[in-house]
């Protein structure tokens, strides 16, 4: 039988981390439906919303979990690139900025669970 005593468990950055993606996501959907400008603007944010909501969600139940250095460097580039792929997205319509980080974000995503994966296989 595993003895489980949570005073042993650490605060968790990732799982923190998160927390206020999912909390941020549902800030942006309401935007997006009730404050966007245009069509492409409620788009566009209501593609960094899903993103940011299902990595979050993601990062919140599997940080706890994860404690091997592979799995622990892939929740961190799915972090990364929510940041840069949903963070692009949203600067694009707040601040007309370019959305050149989304490509990256991406990309840090798939190699991110490509991570996880292979460190779940290892398990």
């Amino acid at each position: 039988m595993i003895s489980y005593d949570r005073r042993q468990r650490k605060p968790s950055l990732l799982a923190f981390s998160g927390a206020l993606l999912a909390a941020t996501a549902v800030a942006l959907g309401a935007y997006s439906a009730h404050g966007a400008a245009d069509a492409h603007a409620q788009s566009s944010l209501q593609t960094a919303a899903l993103y940011a909501f299902g990595h979050g969600i993601a990062l919140a139940a599997l940080a706890a979990g994860t404690t091997r250095s592979l799995g622990r460097a892939g929740l961190c580039l799915l972090l990364l690139g929510t940041l840069l792929f949903s963070g692009s997205l949203v600067l694009a319509v707040l601040a007309q900025a370019t959305t050149r980080f989304a490509p990256a974000g991406g990309l840090c995503l798939i190699l991110g669970w490509l991570l996880w994966a292979l460190d779940a296989m290892r398990r």
